[in-house]
């Protein structure tokens, strides 16, 4: 099968595929932090990058990072110090307002500096692009005066996509004010197109000319969109479903300007666990760094590989599944390299092969659970008594994993954890259950001790009604109402431990 970033990469080859050099482009709005959201586009465009690479060596690829640091500030975000003085540059420049961090020479440049640290730190190759700098240094001045001459087309493709109110008074092109570096959404009364000039009337009802070149203007954002594509030549971008609706103006201003529309990737919104989409006001949302406190980065590149035109649920619950995932990939790849297996987009070709002995990330995470522990020493036990001759060591991943699996439960299980008082029958069960295991031997395999746990339920229950047999297990023992294959469990908590566990978990029936 092949997969997704390979078929854009078609896309992009049978639309592009004269051009000697491909552009991929991603924007990034600095208004406000970058979010998971920026990674995660920024992430994917690797992706297809890498998949071009392969299949066309010889066509250089680049990868432009736009920020929109030219738009006005709408409104403060809340995770931002000295609210009270940004509300006071409400609708300026964000180049132009005060950083409220104390670091750098504008609120606009600040947040650039994030967002170039924010991507350096996954490795990601690119080039970033700041608005500012190219509507100041007159990189847009060709296409602005282009588009200046096809004003009247270009108001004719824009308007249909606005509302009633904001027809009256539209223009793609908004007047910066000299005195104040606001964003002037203001009807345009004429523009004058020898001398590359808008006017518009000021609070005072005085005319004011203003040349639409020189960071004089801005464009209005679905005019912004095409004309960036026109401008740089851009062949590929992805972007939020959201925004598909704008999206179609936006390409029919970059073929006003004479060029060719990129191929556009909509991609699906996230949403939080109840499966409402993220809001930023609401605080729904998972942030990269909570992903990457309890999980490796891989689990949250195979995230944003896996159907990216699928909504999916963004939350805690899901970081496991896709550690696990990540680690069954690695392992079918080492047994069978292929280029459309996602981890070989993740690793960029450069794959590692790994050891496990069979370990997964969520049944680490019980085990940290059921020994209630506070860092990697008791698993690192477990882990040398479950198997002789794992070198921890030297082993990367594996120390990685304990350390995630100990984060994750103190973030996310031991909190919520909630444990079953049995009932007389339940605790028969489990005292039948740790009977059996205290006749067992610390050599038999997990599938052996799995089969002996079902054993002792078919004693007591249908077989249909089995699957509650496993569930009172997890919630008697382990205070969750699922978990890991039981055999699998027993094996490395060992089974002296089990059989403690369960003897407690009865004792608090009585």
């Amino acid at each position: 099968m092949i997969s997704w970033p390979f078929i854009e990469a078609e896309k992009i080859l049978k639309a592009f595929g004269d051009s000697e050099e491909i552009i991929l482009a991603t924007g990034y709005g600095p208004s406000g932090l970058p979010h998971i959201g920026t990674f995660g586009e920024v992430q994917r465009t690797v992706y297809v990058a890498n998949a071009l690479r392969e299949i066309s060596p010889k066509t250089k690829t680049r990868i432009l990072a736009f920020s929109d640091d030219m738009d006005g500030l709408r409104k403060v975000p809340d995770n931002v110090p000295n609210r009270e003085m940004l509300e006071k540059h409400l609708g300026q420049l964000l180049t132009s307002i005060p950083d409220p961090f104390g670091t750098s020479s504008s609120y606009g440049h600040h947040m650039n500096g994030t967002f170039c640290a924010f991507l350096d730190r996954f490795g990601f190759e690119y080039e970033f692009m700041s608005a500012t700098e190219c509507y100041r240094s007159g990189r847009y001045d060709d296409v602005l005066l282009q588009l200046l001459r096809n004003y009247d087309k270009a108001v004719s493709i824009l308007l249909p996509t606005l509302g009633e109110e904001r027809q009256k008074t539209y223009s793609p092109f908004l007047p910066i004010c000299e005195r104040t570096s606001r964003v002037l959404q203001v009807p345009i009364v004429k523009t004058d197109v020898e001398k590359g000039t808008i006017f518009y009337e000021n609070e005072d009802g005085d005319l004011v000319e203003v040349k639409v070149t020189g960071g004089h203007c801005k464009l209005q954002w679905k005019a912004d969109w095409g004309m960036r594509w026109a401008a740089f030549g851009v062949h590929y971008e992805s972007h939020g479903k959201d925004l598909t609706p704008s999206a179609k103006p936006s390409a029919e201003i970059c073929k006003l300007l004479g060029r060719r529309p990129p191929v556009l990737f909509p991609y699906e919104l996230f949403l939080d666990k109840e499966g409402k989409k993220i809001s930023k006001s609401k605080g729904n949302g998972f942030s990269v760094e909570e992903w990457l406190a309890c999980a490796p980065y891989e689990s949250l590149a195979l995230y944003m590989f896996q159907n990216p035109k699928r909504a999916k649920r963004l939350c805690s619950e899901v970081v496991p599944k896709f550690v696990d995932d990540y680690l069954s990939l690695l392992h079918k790849y080492n047994e069978a390299p292929s280029t459309h297996n996602p981890v070989w987009n993740i690793h960029n070709a450069k794959v590692p092969k790994v050891e496990l002995y069979g370990l997964t990330f969520c049944l680490l995470i019980n085990i940290a659970s059921a020994c209630n522990a506070n860092d990697v020493a008791m698993l690192e036990q477990l882990i040398k008594i479950y198997r002789d001759g794992i070198d921890l060591e030297n082993n990367t991943l594996l120390r990685r994993l304990l350390e995630f699996s100990v984060a994750y439960c103190r973030a996310f299980v031991m909190p919520s954890r909630s444990y079953k008082t049995p009932t007389a029958e339940e605790s028969n069960m489990l005292l039948d259950l740790a009977n059996t295991l205290s006749c067992m031997d610390d050599s038999k395999s997990p599938d052996e001790i799995q089969n002996e746990v079902f054993e002792v339920g078919k004693k007591y229950l249908q077989p249909s009604d089995l699957r509650m047999w496993f569930k009172m297990l997890y919630e008697v023992l382990l205070g969750q109402s699922d978990g890991p294959r039981f055999g699998s469990f027993v094996k490395l908590y060992g089974i002296e431990n089990t059989v403690q566990l369960i003897k407690r978990s009865i004792s608090t029936a009585k």
